[in-house]
């Protein structure tokens, strides 16, 4: 612990607006923690947090992909998380207070306590510690976190993939059921849409087409192979329910949609969905546009189920380390970028678009 007892953390003031501040870090008690940062991921979130599309009204340290040491633990934290100080841990982005009904019901993303409105990296710097996300040198571990211990051999950086592929994992093979012979159909090839079809794969899925658009993923289509994928489809170019009847014969018994602001991949998503399949939506449109091209009859002459998915839980995270940790993936080869918390802001405006060239696939900071 650094003997000004402060971190040194990004306080995202306003869109657009990152701030360096000296936060003091807090008197660590029986039930909670502090940890070292080593590294955090980014995803759309961040981007979208710095950009104002999602904006809380407060001040806050953004973050919510941490891996890092524990440096100071309290006894009764130490004995619920099953981890000690020195450890390397995984910090889950949302906390429960494991007793309300959602959280004994493995829901706790809708903890009656918590929910949405207690998640890392978008906690108000007002609220003491002040050290809620990962853009820091330190984050705080409130008594109703969530960590998760990581392997020692895993490198930090590349750890902090067990997020997006949490995510593959309760997207591409639990929420949907997929099982040994499915067709999966992934669209979009971010490393969250990477992650579906490694988690696909795994799950025993026959066949994986992912599909993409234009230059921008051109480069990350040219990945898809090594994360799973049989086929890749620019729908630039080509019509992607085409493509998968002339690989397979047939259309998908899972769709998985990961893209971003992309409101024309839902119907398509639906035309590439055969009858009483399963269509995983778990990217999102932005509150102001519709789906260009659906035919909502559709759902109801397929009798398809169309499920939402939000986040990702503790039993898919686990599972995530013990594939980045296997190394069956080449996780670690990702085209990254990882940066100081002096140019994450630079890394973020990339990430969304407001700068010339392609964003990384993988965007990390490293404290």
């Amino acid at each position: 612990m650094p003997d000004s007892a402060r971190a040194r953390a990004l306080v995202l003031e306003r869109p657009h607006h990152l701030v360096t501040r000296d936060i003091p870090l807090p008197v660590v008690g029986d039930d909670d923690a502090l940890v070292r940062v080593e590294a955090c991921g980014l995803c759309g979130t961040d981007h979208e947090q710095y950009t104002g599309e999602l904006a809380g009204g407060f001040a806050f340290v953004p973050g919510h992909e941490t891996i890092g040491i524990i440096e100071t633990i309290g006894p009764r934290a130490a004995q619920r998380w099953r981890v000690a100080a020195g450890d390397r841990v995984a910090v889950e982005v949302f906390q429960s207070c494991r007793d309300c009904k959602p959280c004994v019901d493995g829901e706790y993303r809708r903890c009656e306590r918590h929910g949405l409105a207690d998640m890392y990296g978008f906690i108000s710097i007002d609220r003491a510690p002040g050290l809620w996300g990962g853009y820091s040198e330190y984050q705080y571990l409130a008594p109703d976190s969530m960590v998760l211990p990581v392997p020692a051999a895993l490198d930090p950086v590349v750890a902090t993939a067990f997020n997006p592929l949490g995510a593959g994992i309760r997207w591409g093979a639990t929420i949907p059921g997929t099982g040994p012979g499915d067709v999966v159909a992934v669209l979009g090839p971010g490393i969250r849409g990477l992650c579906v079809a490694a988690a696909a794969k795994d799950a025993g899925a026959e066949f994986v087409m992912m599909t993409g658009l234009g230059a921008r993923d051109a480069d990350r289509l040219a990945l898809a192979s090594q994360f799973g994928a049989d086929l890749v489809v620019d729908v630039a170019i080509d019509d992607p329910v085409a493509a998968l009847r002339d690989a397979t014969g047939g259309l998908a018994d899972v769709v998985v949609d990961v893209t971003a602001k992309a409101p024309a991949a839902f119907a398509q998503a639906i035309e590439l969905a055969r009858p009483a399949s399963t269509v995983v939506v778990a990217g999102t449109r932005g509150w102001d546009t519709g789906a260009p091209g659906f035919i909502p009859d559709m759902v109801v002459l397929k009798e398809l189920r169309i499920v939402g998915a939000l986040g990702v839980d503790a039993a898919a995270y686990r599972a995530a380390l013990d594939v980045l940790a296997s190394g069956r993936y080449p996780f670690a080869d990702l085209p990254r970028r990882c940066v100081g918390l002096d140019d994450a802001g630079d890394l973020l405006a990339t990430m969304a678009g407001e700068r010339d060239g392609v964003p990384p696939v993988h965007g990390v900071v490293v404290p």
